[in-house]
């Protein structure tokens, strides 16, 4: 059978690999990831989506959910996250930092992790061709620099919106971990044309954006992070997982969501053999300790292109 090229991640069943070997021998490596993200009052045409369906009168019903977000939900998050002394991961529009510097303030503050999400989460990559899209990923990386002296660590596309292209470009900026792909419970090399690039599964399942749109609650979200967790734990004792916790401030920030996401870490963290880890401390970790198994482990017998 034939396949098109490039496979981008060779095919290995999880329990027939090497097992990974997290700090401290823990379980399961969770990494809680919340998208702080600008959505444009007034975005400018995009080619395939239109980000507000209520146009073209303003949508301030969606703009205003959004904004909620970063005035008021987010802060509630950050209270949180600091009752449990959990260092997050922000799948960040880099637009936030720009516009809303108190939030930037925070963040750095707290030494978070950045994972960038694109500029605005209006503005997508489908359709791009390579070099329209090469340009807005460097336009990020030199954003980034220039607000924070550091390179940019990782890489989520804006709305999920990659291209067949994007892993290429990612890696060719330098920037070290990939989140658009959900395909796994572990990290795993990525194939492209130069350098190299790790994934770090994010979730669409322990996502509370999309538990809305499947008409689910914040205790119904609760109920999944807790059955996920217990399967994964158990699993990790053999080979250790990665749990992503995709949170959005305009969602889990809302006053009657904010207990069941109290609720969620207490039970998670109040295990032992838990590393509560940043994405780019995922990633740090992997190259450091796995990559060259695994790269192996893939190139010997264990890349079956089925």
């Amino acid at each position: 059978m034939s396949l098109q090229r490039p496979q981008r991640i060779d095919f290995s069943p999880i329990n027939d690999r090497p097992k990974l070997k997290l700090p401290n021998d823990a379980r399961v490596a969770l990494w809680v990831c919340p998208n702080i993200e600008h959505y444009e009052y007034l975005p400018d045409p995009v080619r395939i989506r239109d980000p507000w369906p209520r146009m073209p009168h303003p949508d301030v019903l969606g703009y205003g959910l959004k904004d909620y977000g970063n005035r008021v939900g987010l802060w509630r998050m950050f209270d949180v996250m600091d009752h449990f002394n959990v260092r997050c991961t922000t799948s960040l529009n880099l637009s936030v930092y720009e516009h809303y510097p108190e939030i930037m303030e925070a963040c750095e503050s707290r030494g978070w992790d950045t994972l960038c999400h694109g500029i605005y989460n209006t503005q997508y990559l489908w359709g791009l061709d390579e070099g329209d899209e090469r340009a807005i990923i460097q336009e990020c990386v030199e954003t980034y620099r220039r607000l924070t002296g550091r390179q940019l660590p990782g890489w989520f596309s804006p709305a999920a919106s990659h291209t067949l292209n994007t892993p290429d470009l990612v890696a060719e900026a330098g920037i070290k971990y990939y989140a658009d792909w959900f395909h796994d419970d572990q990290p795993m090399p990525m194939n492209v044309r130069q350098g190299r690039l790790l994934t770090v599964p994010y979730s669409m399942e322990l996502n509370d954006a999309v538990m809305h749109n499947r008409a689910q609650e914040a205790d119904d979200f609760e109920v999944m992070v807790r059955d996920y967790f217990d399967t994964i734990y158990a699993e990790g004792a053999a080979q250790p997982r990665i749990m992503c916790l995709a949170l959005h401030p305009y969602m889990m920030g809302q006053p009657h969501r904010i207990g069941y996401l109290e609720k969620a870490l207490d039970y998670i963290l109040s295990h032992s053999g838990v590393w509560q880890a940043t994405g780019e401390q995922i990633a740090d970790w992997y190259y450091a300790e796995m990559w060259d198994q695994m790269s192996a482990h893939l190139h010997t017998g264990g890349d079956d292109e089925r």
